[in-house]
């Protein structure tokens, strides 16, 4: 249970396996987007966790570009903490961090940060992709790996897919998979997309794709679709919903504030 937290930051429980098939032109809700982006520096999008009526814990996800050995990257920065009385019972302060070079989308270096009660966690990896075949991952903890090539972090992984994979190609039933390199091993996330939803959310009525990542069946979820991701239909790709079903009840975690996206709101309606 208190990975949940740290799931509900990323919203990358979405994928699996092998990249193989992703390198295909991203697609708007008509027409091709080409090269435009879906994200830039100043994007920050902030949400809510809540069970029930009960708000339990807040988590960001941010952008920006900053230098990383002579080169510019994108910076981006997922936080999550529990507030209230989550927060006197078990507290969470995590942070992940991914350096993504900005032509190919792959991750440079990735940070975690973890203090989960009085569990403390850190660490950082660097990517090496300029191998044929293969990449060359070197964490703090455990040193040199070779991985897949184009390996993703959790966190690269997401911004991947907003801009590669999260468009209107995507056919009912369709599967996304990514490989990713998290807690110092090959972590596989998969996706199943199940159509398209209008929604009601803190914001007013949003037009958003809808996934269910494989979760995995045991002390949490009772079944593999217990998990959904609602992913605005329009040019930024955003998160807007994140649904869990559990032994214990059902969490929601919702997008309440945003700014300094790349696109606008295309499918936003207020209320």
């Amino acid at each position: 249970m208190k990975r949940l937290i740290c799931l509900s930051v990323i919203f990358l429980l979405v994928f699996n396996r092998g990249m193989a098939a992703i390198d295909q032109p991203v697609v708007g809700n008509s027409s091709s987007v080409g090269q435009q982006s879906v994200y830039q520096a100043g994007e920050e999008l902030m949400y809510s966790l809540k069970f029930g009526f009960l708000k339990g814990g807040e988590a960001n996800l941010s952008v920006k570009d900053t230098m990383l050995k002579g080169e510019k990257v994108h910076h981006v920065i997922a936080r999550g903490k529990t507030v209230g009385l989550a927060d006197a019972i078990y507290k969470v302060r995590d942070r992940y961090e991914s350096f993504i070079h900005p032509q190919t989308d792959l991750p440079v270096k990735s940070v975690r940060s973890i203090r989960e009660g009085s569990y403390r966690y850190y660490n950082e990896v660097e990517y090496q992709h300029q191998h044929v075949d293969s990449a060359l991952v070197i964490s703090q903890k455990s040193g040199e790996h070779w991985v897949p090539e184009n390996i993703q972090d959790i966190l690269s992984a997401f911004y991947f897919a907003r801009k590669h994979k999260f468009n209107d190609d995507l056919k009912k039933g369709d599967m996304i998979e990514i490989m990713t390199y998290f807690s110092d091993e090959l972590y596989p996330l998969r996706i199943r997309y199940k159509g398209i939803e209008t929604i009601d959310t803190p914001l007013g009525k949003l037009e958003c794709y809808l996934f269910v990542p494989v979760t995995e069946v045991g002390r949490a979820f009772k079944n593999e679709d217990d998990m959904q991701v609602w992913i605005s239909r329009d040019l930024n790709r955003i998160p807007v919903r994140i649904r869990f079903e559990l032994r214990v009840g059902s969490f929601t975690c919702n997008l309440e504030q945003f700014r300094g996206l790349q696109n606008p709101i295309s499918s936003y309606q207020m209320n």
